[in-house]
């Protein structure tokens, strides 16, 4: 079964984010002076066990996703994470990844694998210390990063980068992230700096945009353009010519993808999510725990995205989206 959004987009892509709590405090999603000691994460019993997750997953596949997921906060915090990889495992889907800052990874590189992940997505914005901690507010350094990217390498895990780039920032470190990791195998993706929820004080004049960044690295390593993957892929890729691999970009600021979007996003809390921008969700927690069969789980989700309009982004740029309220990317994943 297939089910379409009120712009023929078809639902393929799930986001499972497995907890809201992470042990860094990057600025652009969960900035230190707002996520402090008093914060009030989620408690136990509102997030979903590794049993509801998998069965709403399930449920998603019978809709059509192929794709899933698994974002945070930081997923690599949750105990149980092989066991619900396990289980997303056994579904009908071409492929499950998993995001995180891969502080943790070294040690659960070979769990992941062994349960079933096909690859994984490491957020690193820089390779020098100061300007890495000062992004992540100071929990963190770089090389054990770099020793999950190689543990998860060794164990058959293919990986992804991706680097927030904010001007005055961290654009001094594009040209050393792209030189270590040209060559390597993996795929380096640039992603601009989102107004994503309402806490990383975001300014357009922060954005670097995808233009401005393909004129820095290719002066240096000329660059080609190359076909997607897939209709929907998120970054836009481009390969360098002396055989170095491949960059990608994912522009969501300067050149909206909106109109081939096929994600949804559900929160460890269960709540449905239907864009990274969303002002409101979908609760289905209290669903599944009021006894609904997956036929009446099928229908609610379906009719959701039956009534997707969401365009935020492309909005954004005409100024049709006035929202000043938006769900953290903690709480979704991005």
């Amino acid at each position: 079964m297939t089910v379409y959004d009120q712009h023929s987009r078809h639902l393929r892509d799930l986001r499972i984010s497995v907890t809201d709590r992470c042990n860094f405090r990057c600025r652009y999603c969960m900035p230190a002076e707002i996520f402090d000691q008093d914060y009030a994460f989620l408690p136990k019993d509102h997030m979903l066990t590794a049993e509801e997750i998998s069965r709403l997953a399930r449920i998603f596949v019978s809709l059509g996703v192929r794709k899933l997921r698994i974002t945070g906060g930081e997923p690599l915090l949750r105990k149980d994470l092989p066991e619900i990889i396990t289980r997303l495992a056994s579904l009908d889907v071409e492929d499950i990844s998993l995001t995180t800052n891969g502080s943790l990874l070294a040690r659960n590189a070979d769990k992941l694998k062994e349960a079933g992940l096909h690859r994984i997505t490491v957020s690193l914005d820089a390779l020098d210390d100061d300007t890495f901690m000062y992004m992540n507010g100071g929990r963190g350094r770089v090389l054990p990063v770099l020793e999950g990217i190689d543990a998860a390498a060794a164990a058959g895990l293919s990986v992804k980068v991706n680097m927030v780039v904010q001007k005055g920032v961290n654009d001094s470190a594009v040209l050393p992230m792209v030189e270590y990791f040209r060559n390597k195998g993996h795929i380096l993706r640039m992603v601009e700096y989102m107004d994503v929820g309402n806490s990383n004080g975001w300014n357009r004049e922060h954005v670097v945009s995808t233009k401005e960044l393909l004129q820095q690295i290719g002066e240096r390593w000329p660059l080609e353009p190359v076909e997607p993957n897939y209709i929907g892929e998120v970054a836009t890729r481009y390969r360098f010519l002396d055989g170095g691999g491949e960059v990608g970009f994912i522009s969501s600021v300067t050149q909206a993808f909106c109109s081939s979007c096929t994600r949804a996003r559900l929160s460890a809390d269960g709540t449905l999510y239907t864009c990274l921008f969303a002002s409101e969700g979908h609760p289905l927690r209290h669903l599944l725990r009021s006894g609904n069969s997956d036929e009446e789980m099928e229908g609610s989700i379906s009719s959701i995205w039956a009534n997707r309009h969401d365009r935020y982004s492309l909005e954004r740029e005409t100024g049709q989206n006035s929202s000043s309220t938006k769900v953290e990317m903690s709480h979704i994943g991005g």
